[in-house]
């Protein structure tokens, strides 16, 4: 199955989302099997995708994830950037990641970088 920037969308979601919302966020979207690797966590499956989202939450309240420009996708896999700031501001950090879908269409494992970060 394809990537589609509706991926992206999934992706933030989830991000911005907690508890049974994220839950459901995960069972739908991202596979079990998932693997996550960034400057700051490398974690595995729903959990560790759950704990790292939890720590940006908690270090970041009131913040939340938005796409920033156009994602680009070809096969399985799709690239985008993101920010993370309060709704409708310039945002704090950005950051670019890339995701590879199973053949399933869920978000099989994520590669990401920090661009820009608080200082």
């Amino acid at each position: 199955m394809a990537a589609t920037p509706d991926t992206v969308q999934q992706y933030l979601a989830t991000w911005n989302s907690s508890g049974e919302e994220r839950a459901k966020l995960l069972s739908a979207y991202w596979s079990p099997e998932v693997t996550y690797t960034d400057p700051l966590a490398e974690v595995f499956g729903h959990e560790g995708i759950a704990a790292v989202v939890d720590g940006a939450r908690e270090q970041f309240p009131g913040l939340v994830f938005t796409q920033v420009g156009e994602a680009d996708a070809h096969h399985r896999q799709l690239r985008f950037r993101w920010g993370l700031g309060l709704p409708g501001a310039e945002p704090l950090a950005i950051g670019f990641d890339v995701l590879v879908l199973d053949e399933s269409g869920k978000i099989q494992d994520v590669r990401g970088f920090l661009d820009k970060v608080p200082a």
